[in-house]
């Protein structure tokens, strides 16, 4: 009795499963390949900000609690851990990988190998956006809901060459989730949220979670981060060449910019007197309506909004000239290393702040790590790469140093006056 109830029950679940496969099953959708379809891709890795990613050093995260990874990129070297294992795999020459069982080194070419299907699954649910022209794909447009989604099948690579992914896209061609027809899923077209993204150091997002249209399974990726160690590095021994912890004590900053326009800044209270011709602003950037303005040192009665905002843009401009070299962490920045005439350069990308957020300038550095010039990249004045030396640096009264002059081009002087910095 006990085994005739027991084959009803497994047969009405292998009936609830073939419900399930018939009703939920989608076959892989034909899409047109070729130029559009290569467009869109395109598009799709401007919105995820593929260069910051390209640029990126290390990448950490964990795969649903169990498997743990520091990636190196740009050095093609994982650490894989698990249960008791942990493999430095180089992804290059996997031969060349060192295995550790209970912190035990071990030759093991199953556990290498165990390591590299790890990774290929795992940090496909991290970062699979970022592959879509990987070598061995091909890439479609399909009609999803009356809208372009992209279709990405891989004939090569990885673990499980064959799989497709139909990418959903959002407005600005930001993925959302995908729909998957893969080897190691029997039903076609289960699908995957792309929505649950943080912003990482290193300038573009990682996913933190993906939740699948199968019975509402959930893979958790773990504190997602993506930096870049060697950038920070750099960065953090010019702070100390420019004596930075004194800047950042300074209570007051004076300069000038070309003897036309005069600065006196409260950096503490973040209030600066700016003053050109005949006009004078007290400047608050933090709270503008209290800005007030004088001209002839005779107060406005309502502060002349259009004199207030050319004042702004000029402090921001022109403290640029005299302190960026202290705003290498500021919000907002992604670092990354530049060779130049092969040394290490390092690379300031602007995000957010200032006047023209996404400007970018590439610092050079003397032997002891002072800035002795830097190359412009700032798209709204069509400047790609435009030279700018930074020298005369002076010691202030506070102990920061901060420089006198720069020359632009080559052939324009960009005099900081009588550089002042105390408390």
């Amino acid at each position: 009795m006990l085994f005739k109830f027991l084959g009803v029950v497994l047969l009405l679940m292998i009936a609830a499963i073939t419900v399930y496969y018939f009703v939920n099953n989608e076959s892989l959708p034909q899409g047109k390949k070729g130029k559009e379809a290569d467009e869109l891709a395109q598009k799709m890795l401007i919105a995820i900000n593929h260069e910051n990613f390209k640029n990126t050093e290390i990448l950490e995260w964990t795969f649903t609690g169990n498997h743990s990874y520091k990636w190196y990129k740009q050095e093609n070297i994982v650490a894989v851990s698990w249960d008791k294992n942990k493999v430095i795999l180089h992804l290059k020459n996997p031969k060349k990988s060192t295995v550790y069982v209970d912190n035990q080194k071990v030759e093991n070419q199953k556990l290498v190998q165990k390591a590299t299907d790890f990774f290929n699954n795992d940090s496909f649910w991290l970062i699979a956006p970022h592959k879509i022209f990987d070598a061995g794909t091909e890439r479609s447009i399909v009609k999803h809901e009356g809208k372009e989604a992209l279709l990405v099948t891989y004939t090569s690579g990885g673990s499980t060459p064959g799989d497709s992914y139909l990418w959903i896209l959002d407005e600005n061609h930001f993925p959302t989730s995908y729909k998957m027809w893969t080897s190691i899923i029997p039903i076609g077209g289960v699908s995957a949220s792309w929505s649950d993204w943080k912003n990482t150091e290193s300038g573009f997002q990682l996913p933190t979670k993906h939740t699948l249209s199968l019975f509402e399974m959930e893979i958790d990726m773990g504190n997602v981060k993506a930096y870049n160690e060697g950038a920070n590095i750099l960065a953090n021994k010019i702070l100390k060449a420019i004596k930075h912890e004194s800047y950042q004590k300074t209570t007051f900053l004076e300069w000038s910019f070309r003897e036309k326009r005069f600065f006196k800044w409260n950096k503490k209270q973040h209030i600066v007197d700016v003053s050109w011709d005949s006009i004078r602003v007290n400047l608050h950037p933090n709270h503008i309506e209290k800005s007030t303005v004088f001209i002839h040192e005779s107060l406005q009665k309502d502060a002349d909004e259009t004199l207030v905002k050319r004042a702004e843009a000029i402090f921001n401009n022109d403290s640029f000239w005299l302190v960026a070299p202290h705003k290498l962490f500021d919000n907002g920045t992604i670092r990354t290393i530049k060779k130049v005439d092969g040394k290490d350069a390092l690379h300031i990308k602007y995000t957010s702040g200032g006047s023209t957020p996404g400007d970018s300038y590439t610092w050079i550095l003397d032997e002891n790590f002072i800035p002795k010039s830097f190359k412009m990249y700032v798209p709204s004045m069509n400047m790609e790469g435009l030279d700018a030396t930074w020298e005369d640096w002076i010691t202030t009264e506070s102990g920061t140093l901060l420089p006198k002059n720069h020359l632009v081009a080559g052939k324009t002087i960009l005099s900081m006056g009588n550089v002042k910095g105390y408390n």
